[in-house]
């Protein structure tokens, strides 16, 4: 029962200098410090995190000057206190993060003080690259069965295109595919072979594919 959390978690606020009640006015925890103004602590309990624990705080931060969420941590280690995603969600929102072991030792996770995660400026790079190297919109958002038809690919089908009536170099493809030399050389889908050197002909790999995706086969701007 969530029950089982109260102690351990309201010593821990008592600790911290604030005098703690539960549920009161629908917080599962309140504490309050002795300051005039005091400062308002709530904590919200659930046997394991989930997203309704975070909502249920999001809830109650319009009423706190700190909120913390609070829960079991997991046996095996697999609960969201180990997901990445939640804790950063929980910092962006400026929402603490208790755990409370079998034995009733509560850990903090995350401090509702704790920075946002910073920017990661090379995925960052990476989404506007490839955003920009994409001919139209070719993949429909949520697609999850079929292979996303990414700036790569779709070089690589503009070479194997322009491989279908003959043997070609690299250089000769530059303007339909700007990578044109890498995209033979590393042959990723098996679609190209060498017929001489520097000289590339199409597989029945590649001639099966331009059916499968047939699209314009221009350069990719």
């Amino acid at each position: 029962m969530e029950t089982a959390l109260y102690g351990p978690i309201k010593r821990f606020l008592e600790a911290a200098g604030y005098g703690v009640k539960g549920e009161v006015a629908g917080a599962d925890i309140v504490g309050l410090s002795a300051a005039e103004p005091p400062v308002v602590v709530i904590c919200e309990l659930k046997l394991s995190f989930n997203l309704e624990l975070i909502l249920q705080a999001v809830d109650r931060a319009a009423a706190a000057d700190e909120v913390w969420i609070a829960a079991r941590i997991s046996a095996r280690g697999r609960g969201r206190e180990a997901d990445r995603r939640y804790r950063d969600l929980c910092r962006r929102l400026g929402i603490g993060m208790l755990g409370v072991s079998d034995r009733g030792a509560v850990d903090v996770i995350v401090s509702p003080a704790a920075p946002a995660p910073r920017r990661n400026l090379r995925k960052r790079s990476r989404l506007v690259e490839e955003h920009r190297r994409r001919r139209g919109d070719p993949a429909q958002g949520g697609s999850t069965r079929t292979p996303i038809m990414t700036a790569y690919r779709q070089q690589a089908l503009a070479c194997a295109a322009a491989l279908q009536d003959a043997p070609l170099r690299p250089r000769d493809l530059k303007t339909v595919a700007p990578r044109a030399a890498n995209i033979l050389r590393d042959n990723v889908y098996g679609w190209f072979e060498r017929i001489d050197r520097g000289v590339y002909g199409l597989t029945a790999t590649g001639a099966e594919a331009l059916k499968r995706w047939a699209q314009p086969a221009g350069g990719t701007g």
